[in-house]
């Protein structure tokens, strides 16, 4: 797939008939082309109101989830079409449809579950994309299925390589895509860990 560009950690690009983006972070150049933007939590390398106003357009709708909606009222007054989610709900954007798929930390405390904050399983163009945000292996992540994955790998604050590997090679999945890792070693334990059909897109060197 042409159509995904990963930009730096869990920085995502996809276009279609919208122009979709997760967490725009470190962007170097000011597109101003985004038809929606989803932020899966607060944290600076996720929530970067400097680059959402460097790809969001006088009507982009922005997505974030419902215990943050203050803070991108405070931090972002441009934004004029902000939406709230919770974990589990579904709605609808300009034709692209989403759900809030529950992203968190098991057995650490950087991410907890009742913060509510969340991946997304997004359709659009008869594809699904799932931007899983910072989680660890969750019940709720083993149930999704999506044509294309993108898994944070980078350990710490998400599940780490082994773990990473170990969660898709549970199944069989659709194109893969690691993101959130701190250097090429790390994505490389973890592509050499995966089953040999799973199909992946290693997008850039380090983040």
């Amino acid at each position: 797939m042409n159509n995904i560009f990963v930009n730096t950690r869990s920085s995502i690009k996809i276009t279609g008939s919208k122009t979709i983006y997760f967490d725009p972070l470190e962007l170097e150049e000011t597109p101003k082309d985004a038809d929606i933007i989803f932020v899966t939590h607060e944290h600076y390398d996720h929530f970067s109101p400097e680059d959402i106003r460097k790809v969001m357009k006088d009507d982009t709708k922005v997505i974030v989830p419902a215990s943050m909606m203050e803070t991108v009222k405070e931090k972002c007054p441009e934004v004029k079409s902000l939406y709230g989610i919770l974990p589990g709900q579904n709605s609808e954007c300009e034709g692209v449809k989403y759900q809030g798929i529950p992203a968190y930390n098991i057995g650490k405390a950087f991410h907890p579950k009742e913060k509510n904050w969340v991946g997304y399983l997004v359709e659009m163009d008869g594809k699904t994309y799932y931007a899983m945000g910072d989680t660890d292996v969750t019940p709720e992540a083993e149930a999704v299925d999506a044509d294309v994955i993108f898994v944070p790998v980078g350990g710490k604050y998400t599940m780490d390589a082994d773990e990473a590997a170990e969660f898709i090679n549970r199944k069989p999945r659709g194109l893969v895509v690691p993101i959130h890792y701190a250097d090429s070693e790390v994505v490389n334990r973890f592509l050499r860990l995966l089953n040999p059909e799973v199909k992946t897109k290693y997008l850039f060197e380090e983040n």
